[in-house]
């Protein structure tokens, strides 16, 4: 199904923000939420006593669930049409409003580590009436020294809307300003956007293959030096702020933020880099199955499989994950379906709306989740997988005060993976045998994705970021190397396009 705008959507399959915020009320609330700010330096100097310290961590709580809900409804409502003025306002306001949010709150944490010691802390996080900011309390005893005085911590909140500006301006480009040339498909112009993309890479025409990654890629790439720009003053930022903190590396500034050693994420890379053989056994495989020559970019994600042609309405995604799941519960299969019908899903692409999928909410209200919806059978995984961290998100808040009923990325992925697996076992035990095989092609390629397309990223990440901490600079030309490089080492030559090189800039 493929629309123009918003409004020709039934209403059943774009998200209801109302259990979240009224628009009328976000000005209201902003103005309240800012209002009390000032509150918050009255207990300055104070927090020595026990008792005042709980009255402080309750207000605290109270600002920061109002202001969540202020950022996150502005940017839902930013990612469904990014070419709406008034939500891009929204969001460079609450933006500009969360320096000054943390410049009130920069005090905190050098007041309490400077008032209790290591043990005290730790004494705290086990007393039950610290028990919400037990793990905060708990991370304040370990991250200690990392800890800046109050006026460096002031400053460091303050220049945060500068420096978190260019995920903002990256975000308006990809959703409102590239352009992409149409690809044609049985003799018509189609007109290329992410979820159209994602649909075309699948397509047993190798041209409209090569068509469609000629026309995604040149989108990025020519732009490709005001992207670099772009990227490289992120890059600046992660480096200053390490610095700031104490930190040897953005690496492991990133990964102290949930407890990781860096030699984790070292052997994370090596561990991979021992499988890259297989990997690339296996896309000789793809490639006799496709009857290619050699296995390019622009064949990663073509179908092996005549069985996966098949599209799929909406509904029937619903109806397939809502089976898939009932291994989980009766309850866990009636919270899906209030989901579905609740409207926490936002269902279709539309101009100007945000690319991917996500789950995202604010405590107390529906864990909303955006789709692109294409009728691919990935696309019901999507739904699947999304559903998971809503459902890890729901329970999580109903079990749990607003100050611990936050997860950490390194267990986010359990649920909405555990979903994946679940959907496919149920889709495995019906399936023809040609079905059979395409549901198994589809799982290697999902495992090839989360592992090894993954830790390219990453190690893409780190390489550039590297380059910073080293007194280097990022332009277009080293961006598009050292992308272009990784993908030579995990794919092997023959998977190089010349214009993979851009893909780094998606």
């Amino acid at each position: 199904m493929s629309y123009t705008n918003r409004d020709e959507i039934p209403a059943k399959y774009k998200w209801d923000l109302t259990p979240l915020m009224e628009e009328d009320h976000w000005e209201v609330e902003f103005n309240e939420t800012m209002g009390a700010l000032p509150k918050v330096a009255e207990f300055k100097g104070k927090l020595g006593d026990k008792a005042t310290l709980k009255a402080f961590f309750d207000l605290s709580d109270d600002i920061e669930l109002h202001f969540e809900r202020l950022y996150v409804y502005a940017n839902l409502r930013m990612h469904e049409d990014a070419k709406i003025a008034k939500f891009r306002e929204m969001v460079a306001r609450i933006s500009m409003a969360a320096a000054e949010l943390g410049g009130a709150f920069a005090w905190v944490n050098p007041e309490i580590i400077a008032t209790y010691s290591e043990k005290e802390l730790l004494a705290l996080a086990d007393d039950p009436d610290f028990f919400a900011h037990r793990h905060s309390l708990q991370e304040m005893a370990r991250q200690k020294n990392h800890v800046l005085s109050d006026k460096e911590e002031k400053l460091l909140a303050q220049v945060s809307s500068v420096l978190g500006g260019y995920q903002d301006t990256f975000g308006v480009f990809d959703a409102v300003d590239i352009k992409y040339q149409p690809v044609t498909v049985d003799g018509k112009k189609v007109a290329l956007s992410h979820g159209k993309y994602g649909e075309l890479m699948l397509s047993k025409d190798r041209n409209v293959r090569r068509q469609a990654h000629i026309s995604m890629m040149k989108g990025y790439g020519d732009m490709i030096n005001t992207l670099a720009s772009n990227y490289s003053g992120n890059v600046q930022g992660d480096v200053f702020y390490a610095r700031a903190r104490g930190y040897n590396s953005c690496l492991e500034k990133a990964l102290d933020a949930d407890n990781i050693p860096v030699k984790v994420y070292d052997n994370l890379l090596s561990g991979v880099h021992r499988a890259i053989p297989t990997l690339k056994r296996y896309l000789a495989y793809r490639k006799d199955k496709l009857g290619i020559g050699q296995h390019r970019a622009y064949d990663m994600y073509a179908i092996t499989e005549d069985a996966g042609q098949k599209k799929y309405d909406v509904e029937e995604s619903f109806a397939m994950v809502l089976e898939g799941l009932a291994p989980l519960g009766e309850d866990y299969v009636a919270l899906l379906r209030k989901a579905i019908n609740e409207r926490w899903i936002d269902v279709y692409e539309t101009p100007g709306k945000r690319a991917g999928g996500y789950s995202w909410g604010v405590y107390g209200s529906p864990a909303y989740i955006l789709l692109n919806y294409n009728g691919t059978l990935s696309e019901t995984f999507t739904i699947a997988h999304e559903l998971g961290h809503s459902m890890h998100t729901y329970h999580s808040d109903k079990a749990l005060p607003y100050a611990a009923a936050g997860y950490r990325i390194f267990v986010a992925e359990i649920a909405s993976t555990v979903n994946e697996m679940l959907l496919i076992k149920s889709l495995l035990k019906k399936a023809s045998p040609e079905e059979k095989k395409y549901l198994l092609s589809y799982q290697l390629d999902m495992f090839k994705s989360t592992v090894f397309r993954q830790t390219l990223f990453a190690e893409f990440e780190k390489e550039a970021h590297e380059v910073v901490e080293k007194g280097g600079g990022l332009d277009a030309n080293t961006l598009n190397k050292i992308y272009e490089d990784l993908n030579v080492r995990y794919y092997g030559k023959q998977f190089i396009t010349p214009y993979i090189k851009y893909e780094w800039a998606r």
